[in-house]
């Protein structure tokens, strides 16, 4: 890629694709493996005072173990709150309420779940996958609009090139990541 003209494009494509692998990375970790961890409540929205906020932003979310997860309201009036915002987000979570603590104790998933799950994750992966697709589609546009505008056509072969190796070593980081999620829900 010797055009200058050309090299906005591919700053563009490497930001573009970077940000659809961490939206996938982001998605996979709101996926559970079976294992408890507080990113787990990050959908969950909470009527504060009138607008829906963070789960995090009204109290403190730990993991005392492996398979339970706390809520630790900062006011005692928001624990109802909370528990409906966590029962509104349908993570498959079912809150309990002992006055102080919201409780959340996951259940050990079954082989069928786990499929289940796995076919989500994999859905998320291809919906990552079209997303690298269709940067792809539209940096090649740019390519050919900057060959319309004077690039020369060797240097544009040589970018589409480029810009099919980048998207195959982008569509290998979601296979990649894909593969380790699976492996880790798949893993008793």
């Amino acid at each position: 890629m010797s055009d200058p003209r050309l090299k906005p494009l591919f700053d563009h494509l490497k930001e573009a694709m970077d940000h659809a692998v961490d939206h996938a990375e982001n998605e996979f970790t709101k996926i559970r493996a079976g294992k408890a961890h507080p990113s787990m409540l990050d959908a969950v929205k909470v009527d504060y005072y009138g607008s829906l906020v963070p789960i995090s932003q009204v109290g403190n979310i730990n993991t005392p173990d492996a398979r339970s997860i706390t809520v630790q309201p900062w006011e005692k009036n928001v624990l109802q709150a909370i528990e409906k915002g966590i029962i509104i987000a349908n993570l498959g979570f079912n809150p309990t309420n002992d006055g102080s603590i919201i409780r959340i104790i996951l259940p050990m998933l079954t082989e069928e779940r786990r499929k289940e799950i796995v076919k989500r994750v994999k859905h998320e992966a291809e919906f990552a996958k079209v997303a690298i697709r269709n940067i792809r589609k539209e940096v090649n546009e740019g390519i050919k609009k900057a060959q319309k505008d004077g690039v020369p056509e060797d240097d544009a072969k040589v970018a589409e090139q480029q810009v099919q190796k980048t998207t195959d070593s982008y569509i290998k980081k979601i296979d990649d990541l894909t593969a380790a999620k699976e492996a880790d829900l798949m893993h008793v």
